[in-house]
């Protein structure tokens, strides 16, 4: 039986009573728009409760930060000042001393089988609060509470949206390399609450996140029949998207939800077709003697990206939704595939291999401005955190050891191992969640 994935979550956001202070535009900022960016110092002390928790959030919130390379948490052995009032204006002088730009401080409370949790932003060059939040959960969702905080951090110092409170599909792996099992797993981003969807009775392949967060498409070999099914992560209910001739390879939603796009393989070439979703019709949009398939959309929804041979060896292309206008965009040396358009829309992430090397790399989106962030014996499949500035992917190393998966940003120095309960591969970002 498919197990449920998502808990039901009673989280209220506001901003603190009028009775705490009133939040000011603050001095510090940190601009992410120049390239590799020097880490801010940020002190991030322990959420004040009396059971431990809050440390454990602001452990969560800490590491949700550096992992993003934009941030730098003092260590707190450094502080000076010893927070036991959240409420009160913190000694200033005590944490510029200790070169921190920022602080957090806040306290975790229990309220009705309820878990109350509230922070304070501070700009301690400024000597003012930027921002002042509290939360309300279930006492087993902490972590989410985390890493919303962490979310609000980030936006309000960066000017951009977190991505921190979002999960990833991806393909488990298990066992010997010449007979793996797979099965569909989610996990937070940062690789914990990990479950696993489906039973491994079926290889499953190219999961991917439609945009209302509720539903999974993938390809599945159950009963050896190469199909594409929707799976609703609230209910396990999985169901067929089409029973098509020949194999089905991977499927993607469209930026509205309402369509489904795969290659489909008939007689030894793939072209791309598109399925609405209520009406269950199919649309073709390439015709020829070659392999296109890994299309993905344009977060506007007006163009697709996609692989083809069609010139001798993959290449990515570009059409408009509706097939048209057909023309390639990557020239260099090597082979080119599974692109994936950013949902900034300003570029398009591909893995490239050039020799026995294999890169995760981007593009604009007429082709120009190529840039490696990483390249290693075999890396493949980018997915894209919501706000457009981490890619996740996958790493198989030499040998007989199996896949991981890695975060890089877009700066290319940033490289994170995401751990996971076993091998993994084929990654797929969720939307921020709600």
């Amino acid at each position: 039986m498919i197990r449920k994935t998502l808990v039901p979550l009673l989280l209220v956001l506001a901003g603190l009573t009028a009775a705490l202070a009133t939040p000011a535009y603050a001095v510090v900022e940190l601009n992410i728009n120049k390239g590799n960016v020097q880490p801010m110092p940020i002190a991030i002390t322990d959420l004040l409760s009396n059971d431990g928790l809050g440390a454990q959030i602001s452990g969560v919130i800490a590491a949700d930060l550096q992992r993003s390379g934009l941030f730098a948490p003092v260590n707190k052995q450094a502080f000076i000042e010893k927070i036991s009032n959240p409420d009160a204006t913190p000694r200033f002088q005590d944490w510029t001393a200790i070169n921190a730009q920022a602080l957090v401080t806040g306290r975790v409370t229990q309220e009705g089988g309820r878990l109350r949790a509230e922070f304070r932003l501070w700009d301690t060059y400024g000597s003012q609060q930027m921002i002042g939040q509290q939360f309300y959960a279930q006492p087993d969702n902490w972590r989410r509470v985390a890493h919303i905080i962490a979310d609000a951090i980030y936006e309000k110092i960066t000017g951009e949206k977190g991505y921190f409170d979002t999960r990833v599909v991806f393909v488990a792996e298990s066992g010997p390399k010449t007979a793996r099992k797979t099965q569909l797993g989610i996990m937070d981003q940062d690789g914990f609450n990990a479950r696993m969807l489906t039973d491994g009775s079926d290889l499953v392949l190219t999961p991917r996140f439609s945009p209302n967060r509720q539903e999974v498409t993938y390809m599945s070999f159950a009963n050896q029949q190469p199909r594409v099914y929707l799976l609703q992560l609230q209910t396990g209910q999985r169901e067929l998207v089409g029973n098509f001739p020949g194999m089905t390879f991977s499927p993607r939603f469209s930026p509205d939800g309402q369509r489904v796009i795969m290659s489909l393989q008939q007689e030894g070439n793939a072209n791309i077709y598109t399925m609405d979703l209520r009406s269950r019709t199919t649309t073709r949009l390439t015709s020829t003697a070659a392999i296109d398939t890994s299309p993905s959309y344009s977060p506007d929804g007006t163009q697709i990206a996609f692989e083809s041979d069609r010139g001798g060896k993959q290449q990515i292309y570009v059409m408009n939704a509706d097939g048209s206008n057909q023309h390639r965009i990557s020239f260099g040396d090597g082979a080119y595939s599974t692109p994936v358009w950013s949902p900034r829309g300003d570029l398009i992430a591909f893995t490239k291999q050039s020799g026995q090397s294999f890169s995760i790399g981007v593009m604009k989106t007429d082709g120009s401005g190529e840039r490696l962030l990483t390249t290693g014996f075999h890396n493949e499949g980018p997915t894209w955190a919501p706000n457009g500035r981490v890619i996740m992917f996958f790493r198989e190393p030499q040998g007989s050891s199996g896949p991981q998966l890695y975060s890089i940003d877009l700066t290319g120095y940033n490289e994170q191992k995401i751990p996971t309960p076993g091998f993994a591969s084929d990654p797929a970002w969720s939307p921020l969640l709600e």
